[in-house]
């Protein structure tokens, strides 16, 4: 007997961006998955002759994914879409629908759930505090810390900080912290993964990991403790490095994944070896959430040319995850 196609709920993000092209893009393949989408019909029958692609919408349901439909849980936009055109007037659009999708995951309604890009910017200018999906959906879920993986097809970084100012890193480099995010990254490798002990390459903050000290104290007082007080609890981790020969095959080999200290030391790098293929994944939340490598591609949107390949991907990661989720 077949186990039961495991049920996508797939939020398009910000509709003046990509992401509703991508879903209709996604659309037009067999999944391998049932899949539904919080959006606005409307908007996607629009977008969808735009794009010249055939659209069939279909009431949400337990059927499988059908070439050509989407399953949609309705969710009407609050100003007309123009593509490539943001409108504040959308952005509660756009966090009803993340909330649609996290509460059908939460009730047991949906395995995972898979988000196209959101537009940071119009959301805050909406006067809605926002930095992003990692935290507003980790709020929804009531989890105290999320943890922002990035995993391509040979690399996978973790984030100890998320969307901070850079300026603002060094104090958010506690031990308390990093060692949360640290078991988070580690247990999650090994239940989400099934990597039974995982191997994880932590990055220095400072340039060469401080030089001793010369370039900063924060890997001396707060990281090295904080490192060796894991291990004698029988986490694999190697580190500080310094991130600028840590991400080289040579450094790299034989890790399951690295930790970077912050948002633009470590994806850069993984996103110059795997961008349109890299998968963003929660970790730490109760619920399965994967999403796109890229933002909205505004100048792309209704063109036809934003290319899918990270949505697929995603797709996939999130029909894995759940997969291995489920009871034998």
């Amino acid at each position: 007997m077949r186990p039961p196609l495991p049920r996508l709920i797939l939020t398009p993000g910000e509709p003046a961006g990509i992401g509703p092209d991508l879903a209709i893009v996604v659309a037009q393949s067999p999944l391998a998955a049932q899949l539904a989408v919080v959006a606005d019909p409307g908007m996607l029958a629009a977008r969808a002759a735009l794009l010249g692609l055939p659209l069939r919408l279909l009431p949400a349901s337990a059927a499988a994914h059908l070439p050509g439909s989407l399953q949609v849980h309705p969710v009407e936009t609050s100003a007309p879409v123009n593509p490539g055109h943001l409108d504040p007037a959308n952005a509660g659009y756009v966090l009803h629908t993340l909330r649609v999708a996290a509460r059908a995951c939460l009730n047991g309604d949906a395995d995972a759930m898979v988000t196209a890009p959101v537009h940071k910017g119009v959301i805050n200018d909406a006067g809605v505090p926002f930095s992003g999906h990692t935290e507003f959906l980790a709020e929804l879920c009531g989890a105290p810390l999320p943890v922002m993986l990035l995993a391509a097809p040979s690399l996978r970084v973790a984030l100890a900080t998320t969307h901070l100012p850079l300026s603002a890193v060094p104090a958010a480099i506690t031990a308390e912290g990093l060692a949360a995010v640290l078991r988070i990254l580690s247990a999650d490798l090994q239940t989400k993964f099934g990597i039974p002990r995982p191997r994880i390459l932590v990055c220095g903050l400072n340039p060469h990991a401080g030089e001793g000290g010369h370039l900063g104290r924060e890997e001396i007082e707060v990281i090295t403790p904080t490192l060796d007080r894991l291990r004698s609890e029988g986490l694999d981790l190697i580190g500080p490095l310094p991130a600028d020969t840590l991400f080289t095959p040579r450094g790299l080999a034989g890790a399951d994944a690295v930790l970077a200290m912050y948002h633009d030391q470590g994806l850069p790098v993984l996103k110059s070896s795997g961008f349109g293929e890299a998968v963003n994944i929660t970790l730490g939340l109760p619920i399965i959430r994967t999403s796109v490598d890229h933002g909205t591609a505004l100048e792309l949107a209704g063109s036809g040319r934003a290319e899918a390949s990270s949505l697929r991907a995603a797709i996939d990661a999130a029909i894995e995850l759940a997969a291995r989720r489920r009871p034998a």
